[in-house]
């Protein structure tokens, strides 16, 4: 396929860009920073007729596209103002779901997040591993942001038979080079409870990625996406009977399992965590 990628000079979307060429597709990098470099577009996302522009032709690169994936985003809570944030993450998502249907783009891929699922988790979550299957509890105005992008998308797919949008509830993106931090999480776990002990590598991110595009089932849907185990040494059982005795636990939890659960996105994508930080 031919793919726009936005934020493709971002942390993540290095990895998505990489992992989408090595998957064979023609990848279109659009992003607000970044050096000059073939197939690269600097490009406001907040500016709707750039946008529209970019998913419709560049300068002869392209002439139309078969999906978009859309990472392009303040990253987080804090980076910038609460209504800055907002304003350029709910702008940008608008911009990039109604310019594709525009373009007659039938598959969307967005980043959402796992702060959705109530992050930092000071009201416990009603049980573990969390899903999707509970409403979303946004607790600050990116994670609210993300909620309207997916409502966004849950509405705007009744309008299109064919439109396929898939969120995906990204956790906390590491790459290799991060892994050695972990070993400070060992002595402070509550620092890592804030969303559950998780993360994602950014090799497998890119993987469900590759696979909510290949999929490009008609509809909207969400998932989370993390991996396989957590950051701590220690068991899951042992941090939840030390931080969350009264949540409930459904189903058997093996030593090391993740506390977001990934059973949706490896029931319908197919995705299986490949990498983890204890290799």
């Amino acid at each position: 396929m031919r793919i726009a990628l936005t934020g493709s000079n971002g942390k993540l979307g290095t990895v998505v860009e990489r992992e989408l060429r090595a998957a064979g597709h023609d990848v279109i990098a659009l992003d607000q920073v970044g050096p000059r470099r073939a197939g690269f577009t600097r490009i406001d996302l907040t500016d709707s007729g750039s946008v529209f522009d970019a998913l419709t032709s560049i300068d002869g690169r392209h002439r139309g596209l078969d999906a978009v994936v859309h990472l392009g985003a303040i990253p987080a809570p804090g980076v910038e103002t609460d209504v800055a944030t907002f304003r350029n993450n709910m702008l940008a998502a608008f911009n990039v779901i109604h310019g594709a249907r525009k373009a007659g783009i039938h598959r969307v891929v967005l980043a959402s997040s796992e702060t959705v699922l109530g992050l930092p988790f000071d009201i416990a979550p009603p049980y573990v591993p969390v899903d999707e299957e509970y409403d979303t509890r946004p607790e600050s105005v990116y994670s609210l942001g993300k909620h309207l992008e997916e409502e966004l998308a849950r509405k705007v797919v009744r309008w299109d038979a064919d439109l396929s949008i898939t969120a995906l509830r990204f956790s906390n993106v590491m790459t290799p080079d991060d892994y050695p931090s972990f070993a400070a999480f060992q002595d402070d776990p509550a620092s890592r409870k804030w969303n559950l002990w998780g993360y994602i590598d950014a090799r497998d991110a890119a993987q469900a990625v590759v696979l909510a595009l290949d999929a490009g089932r008609p509809g909207f849907d969400r998932f989370i996406i993390a991996a396989a185990d957590t950051v701590m040494e220690r068991s899951s059982a042992s941090l939840l009977e030390a931080f969350l005795p009264s949540v409930e636990v459904r189903g058997e939890l093996g030593e090391h399992e993740t506390l977001l659960g990934i059973a949706h996105a490896r029931e319908v994508l197919g995705y299986e965590p490949k990498h983890s930080w204890r290799d």
